[in-house]
């Protein structure tokens, strides 16, 4: 639910900056809602976040400072303690309507018109969400499986974009130039790019435009090190990013990988 809350108050951040034509601070914003729940907790109290409807209203009436939540925060405070036998005369109708104007006005009816030119994983994870919210009417379960189909689909797409270009220097060392993320997901082609039979005796691998992301990106290089070792040739890797070197120090007891270290060069202010 907290999760829920923090993508609801970010949405509701992104539409009022659209609205308003200004930039919201989205982190403090995050920092501020996780500290007042936690407070609120300790007084037995419920977790809030914003709400899309209440700050579309309260944006339509001219609302563009900071007093106008705080007017709309203690307004509520003072029905919930004192009005409630007030708000109970308001018929269930009328709050309806109001809630399908609020839809109406916060739907992107622009977007219908690029549906067809959307990405279909888009277009399947909109319609996964939808159909969840509208079946179980859980919205927190609905936008947790649409992050977890996002994520999957994101991780299959970088896992494809993995790319080694090759070339052999004047010393008759071949270099593999790794471009895209090494993780789990592009391990078997990252395994197929290399031809370990027909390389030259000694094989660089450089890492200047990719990062070693997990444990299996760790365990695939320590694979082509062996297929390289067992047909008595060797590997180095270069240019690892400081957390690429961290990783593969924390894993030093279980591969065995040759990081060839990067030169470091002088210039005219530096001692020698």
């Amino acid at each position: 639910m907290a999760a829920v809350g923090l993508i609801e108050s970010l949405l509701t951040l992104n539409i009022v900056d659209e609205i308003t034509e200004t930039r919201g601070k989205s982190n403090k914003e995050a920092v501020a809602q996780g500290t007042a729940n936690i407070f609120s907790g300790f007084f037995s109290g419920m977790g809030g976040c914003a709400m899309i409807g209440q700050s579309l209203i309260n944006i339509s009436n001219g609302a563009r400072a900071r007093l106008s939540g705080i007017v709309a925060a203690l307004t509520l405070l003072a029905f919930v303690m004192f009005g409630s036998s007030v708000i109970e005369l308001l018929p269930m109708a009328a709050l309806t309507g109001l809630m399908i104007m609020v839809a109406i006005g916060t739907f992107e009816w622009a977007s219908l018109r690029t549906f067809n030119r959307m990405p279909k994983s888009d277009i399947f994870v909109m319609v996964v969400v939808t159909l969840v919210t509208v079946v179980l009417h859980n919205l927190a379960l609905a936008v947790i499986i649409g992050v977890i189909i996002a994520a999957l689909v994101f991780a299959w797409d970088n896992a494809k974009r993995i790319r080694a270009r090759k070339h052999i220097d004047e010393n008759g060392v071949k270099h593999y130039e790794i471009y895209g993320p090494l993780f789990f997901g592009s391990v078997l082609v990252f395994n197929d790019k290399f031809d370990v039979l027909n390389d030259p005796e000694e094989v660089i691998i450089d890492f200047r435009e990719s990062r070693v992301v997990d444990m299996s990106a760790i365990e695939a290089l320590n694979k082509i090190t062996e297929r390289y070792m067992k047909v008595g040739k060797r590997v180095h890797l270069r240019h690892l990013s400081p957390d690429c070197q961290k990783l593969l120090k924390n894993a030093d007891k279980i591969i065995d990988i040759n990081v060839l270290e990067d030169p470091s060069y002088k210039v005219l202010t530096d001692k020698l």
